[in-house]
């Protein structure tokens, strides 16, 4: 179904507020995770790992649309914060495996506390049955795209999809 012309593209607004409330959402987390010296783009690696056992950085890279020379960088900045280590495979040096420190399993552990507060802020002028409403549209907008991420959620998340 086109929603969209060149008519009424300009003032349809819904592109900017999209990408608005995306940048608000990543600014509430910054705000809620400088007190750990851990970014948001950190927040998302930490957490990918500790949610979905993700231990390679190929994995990371397809789960957060990342090229391997950012997440490369990333890597680096959790593992010098000592939040990440990286352990060659015994069987393929080639193949680099990851895991969480003592220190970043800890604040693995708060993630989800952290996060839940920033969305709330972020969301705060929206009543239950909007926020639920607002999720609906965009998981109906991203599986109609066949977008990965969304898909992987879902798949890990059934509760998610209601």
């Amino acid at each position: 179904m086109k929603h969209f012309s060149p008519d009424n593209f300009e003032s349809s607004l819904i592109g900017l507020l999209v990408g608005r409330t995306n940048a608000l959402k990543d600014r509430m987390l910054d705000k809620y995770l400088l007190p750990y010296d851990v970014t948001f783009a950190q927040f998302k690696v930490l957490i990918i790992i500790a949610q979905f056992s993700t231990d390679t950085p190929v994995e990371l890279c397809r789960h957060l649309s990342l090229d391997s020379g950012s997440m490369t960088r990333m890597l680096d900045r959790l593992e010098q914060k000592g939040l990440v280590v990286r352990k060659r495979s015994a069987t393929d040096r080639r193949q680099v495996r990851l895991a969480l420190t003592e220190q970043g399993q800890a604040l693995s552990d708060l993630l989800p506390q952290i996060g839940a507060d920033a969305m709330n802020d972020t969301f705060a002028a929206l009543d239950s049955e909007e926020v639920e409403s607002l999720k609906r549209i965009l998981t109906k907008v991203l599986v109609a795209a066949d977008d990965h991420i969304t898909l992987t959620r879902l798949s890990f998340n059934p509760k998610a999809k209601s």
